[in-house]
């Protein structure tokens, strides 16, 4: 027996590594080979501009512009940022919805080109839309879809397709009476759950979640929230969770991915880039989340930032936040930072010029110059009133890692 067949199987070791960039030559280490669902590498997604009554082609718009990261076996890796980063565009392009101007994506070892050559991606990823009401077909039955796919595919023999289509209803937590039902007969988190049984049905390795939350009320977030990371428990499945939510990231991310104008600014583990974003435009997610003190400035304070978002149609040379950064000098403006190790940090990169600067870090710094959110404890010069007053509420911070 070689050291091969000895070795602990992938699906019992650490998903270590999630979200750092592949080597330029797209290659992964073969030790790390089985831990890794998706890899990809310089990946660039380039649409056409069209104009004019003939829709002749006046320009290109770069929707994401080389990118790199890993999703491991069963890991779930977040992709965040505003509207037009290139986050939906990303997640499309891993299922084959989007065209691949240049790059190389791989999945479990296997090129994606060759995996649609021969026709197997349907079976291998699967992408749960943001809309589950538009995604799902309004003329059949939740049962009837599902069967269909069950049947498409034949993931389950001719005689067991009735139960396979309950068990799938059963995994995402749907009563089996609500089968017959069409969807504008189910409320928006059942049809999300309903969204997911179909995708369940091609049993995929990877699964893309865009936005699968955001049309939901907080409760109903917890529970979808909550079956992904059962889903990743059970089975071997790696998610690929896009998200503005920062409260719902926090709650189910391993790795977090911020991207901006189609690049990739900040990766890291999910605590430590809440913990001490190292790149200006994190921190300035962080602190545009609404807190529920209203005297609070925000959680880290404010560093103020200009909103001007890039043009996808005609990028600067340089950094792409340069427009909007604090910080932003003359380097900035010359060349794009290339991504490096945060210091102290492994598998924590950024894309800064700045990001070890002294006023940089200082200012980033949950320590630093930063004005804190204020206590919400009565000061001790107030008199004491002869009523008593009701228990201080938790803090904002305190509030904010709750699930959502």
């Amino acid at each position: 027996m070689n050291a091969a067949d000895t070795s602990p199987p992938a699906d019992t070791s650490p998903p270590a590594g999630a979200g750092q960039p592949v080597s330029a030559s797209g290659s992964v280490a073969a030790s790390a080979s089985d831990a890794v669902a998706v890899a990809v590498s310089d990946l660039r997604v380039h649409f056409p501009i069209r104009t004019g009554v003939l829709r002749r082609v006046t320009g290109t718009a770069h929707a994401v512009d080389g990118v790199s990261f890993t999703v491991p076996a069963r890991g779930i890796v977040t992709l965040v940022g505003e509207s037009g980063s290139g986050k939906t565009t990303t997640g499309r392009a891993l299922v084959g919805l989007s065209p691949i101007a240049s790059g190389r994506v791989s999945m479990h070892g296997r090129a994606l080109d060759e995996i649609r050559r021969e026709g197997g991606l349907p079976r291998l990823a699967q992408i749960v839309h943001q809309d589950p009401y538009a995604s799902l077909n309004p003329r059949m039955t939740i049962r009837a879809m599902i069967r269909e796919v069950v049947t498409v595919h034949r993931t389950a023999p001719r005689e067991r397709t009735g139960e396979r289509v309950g068990e799938l209803l059963a995994q995402v937590g749907l009563r089996p009476e609500l089968a017959d039902r069409y969807p504008h007969e189910l409320s928006g988190g059942q049809r999300q759950r309903a969204a997911i049984a179909r995708a369940l049905a091609v049993e995929p390795r990877f699964i893309v979640c865009d936005e699968i939350v955001s049309a939901l009320d907080v409760s109903i977030q917890g529970q979808i929230v909550n079956l992904l990371k059962d889903l990743r428990r059970d089975q071997d499945v790696s998610f690929l969770f896009i998200s503005h939510d920062m409260s719902v990231v926090r709650h189910i991310s391993d790795h977090v991915i911020v991207m901006y104008g189609g690049l990739i600014m900040e990766s890291g583990p999910c605590d430590e880039v809440f913990a001490a974003p190292r790149h200006p435009y994190t921190h300035a997610l962080l602190a545009a989340v609404p807190v529920p003190d209203p005297r609070a400035p925000g959680l880290r304070g404010e560093i103020r930032t200009r909103a001007e978002p890039p043009d996808p149609a005609h990028p600067l040379p340089g950094c792409r936040f340069q427009r909007s950064c604090p910080f932003a000098t003359e380097v900035c403006r010359e060349g794009a930072p290339p991504p490096t190790v945060a210091a102290g940090a492994p598998g924590h990169t950024l894309a800064c010029h700045h990001a070890d600067a002294p006023d940089v870090r200082a200012a980033l710094s949950p320590k630093g110059p930063s004005p804190k959110v204020p206590s919400p404890e009565i000061p001790a010069a107030e008199s004491p009133s002869p009523h008593p007053s009701p228990s201080p509420s938790p803090s904002p911070s305190q509030e904010r890692t709750t699930a959502p």
